[in-house]
């Protein structure tokens, strides 16, 4: 049983798939790790501590051609494919949505691939939870960027020459990324309040010591799905909550935006009227910008500021900022699924085909993509 990983060629992708932990991990399960030579790099992971590990450095350009089992970052692009051959299983954070295309290409190419966001949030599933390990991640560092690109502290302070006032921070969407956003931005000792439209959230905004704001009728208190994500809301109901929050924005000082349903471009929660509501100086940050952002005016990659002197943050991939935590993260992730195929006895790979996670997470496999949401009718 023989496990790589490569390097991600991507250059906006510093994260790795295995750590030195993971693949000592990985070692004691019976399998071979080989890890291409300056793959962990980016995340602060020399080829030193890899090998003490017990892994065999490789080739960057080869390490895939032997492999049962390649783990990934991203989605391998069209000219690694030749790399890899028939029958291998590629488990990374695949982006299936929209990509028709990359996911025949994959099947063509033999591979069985794995999408880990769409492992089941179900109990058992929760350590190879990639979603929230990454978000968890991009909600601590969005509130971090926003206190970088914001002018003034965030903790009320009171001096000698008078006193600081508390920065007023807001955060719309109350998943994981939001929660995490939450609890930092008080940890930091702002003012903050947060708004979601599931009905849980409400609990959960208090128990960090924040205020809950939202329109709370009949819609709103059936707004949440059977897999815990927001179900889209009604065009009257999204006016109302608009409305409310139109005057609550021009208050605050920072606003971070966390709205995503999977496999639907990410709702329009902040318009240019909002933004420029705020007074200059103050911070909007985009987690949804991937997505088709949250906010009227973001732009993936990079920091808008607008004619008022609002800044609108859209870094891309706001979990790999912190490459070095995010890897540690993922790659646990990643180990956790690698078990469940694993035969212990045997040593060897052997994936359960009618193990529900295998079913939720396979795309492509015996030339197919397989999966019924991606599937060609």
């Amino acid at each position: 049983m023989r496990i790589a990983v490569p390097v991600e060629i991507d250059a906006d992708e510093p994260r790795v798939a295995a750590t030195a932990e993971t693949v000592g991990k990985l070692i004691k399960l019976g399998a071979t790790v080989v890890v291409a030579r300056g793959a962990g790099m980016r995340s602060g992971i020399p080829d030193a501590d890899y090998a003490q590990a017990g892994a065999e450095l490789g080739d960057p350009a080869e390490v895939t051609r032997t492999a049962d089992i390649v783990l990934k970052v991203r989605r391998p692009k069209p000219e690694e494919l030749q790399a890899y051959r028939p029958g291998t299983l590629v488990l990374a954070i695949m982006d299936p949505y929209g990509q028709e295309a990359a996911l025949a290409q994959m099947a063509s190419a033999g591979l069985v691939a794995f999408a880990m966001e769409l492992m089941p949030r179900i109990t058992r599933a929760q350590s190879m939870d990639v979603l929230s390990s990454q978000a968890n991640l991009a909600g601590y560092r969005a509130v971090i960027d926003a206190a970088s690109s914001y002018g003034r502290a965030l903790p009320m302070m009171m001096t000698a020459a008078g006193t600081v006032p508390a920065a007023r921070i807001f955060v719309m969407g109350v998943g994981v990324a939001g929660l995490q956003a939450i609890a930092t931005a008080r940890r930091l000792g702002a003012i903050v309040t947060a708004t979601d439209v599931r009905p849980a959230a409400k609990e959960q905004v208090a128990s960090l010591g924040a205020k809950f704001l939202a329109v709370e009728d009949d819609e709103f208190r059936q707004a949440e799905s059977a897999t815990g994500y927001a179900k889209p809301m009604s065009a009257e109901y999204q006016a109302k909550q608009a409305e409310l929050v139109v005057g609550h924005i021009a208050k605050q000082d920072i606003v971070v935006t966390t709205a995503l349903i999977p496999g639907r471009p990410a709702p329009r929660l902040v318009n240019a009227a909002m933004v420029a509501s705020m007074r200059p100086g103050s911070v909007i940050v985009d987690l949804a910008v991937e997505r088709g952002g949250n906010v009227e005016g973001s732009e993936a990659g990079r920091e808008v500021v607008t004619t008022n002197g609002v800044r609108i943050l859209g870094h891309a991939n706001v979990a790999g900022r912190l490459p070095a935590s995010a890897s540690a993260l993922y790659s646990r992730n990643l180990l956790a699924f690698v078990e469940t195929m694993i035969d212990k006895t045997s040593q060897a790979v052997s994936p359960n085909w009618d193990d529900e996670l295998i079913k939720a997470t396979l795309l492509t496999h015996d030339g197919q993509v397989v999966h019924p949401n991606f599937k060609a009718a």
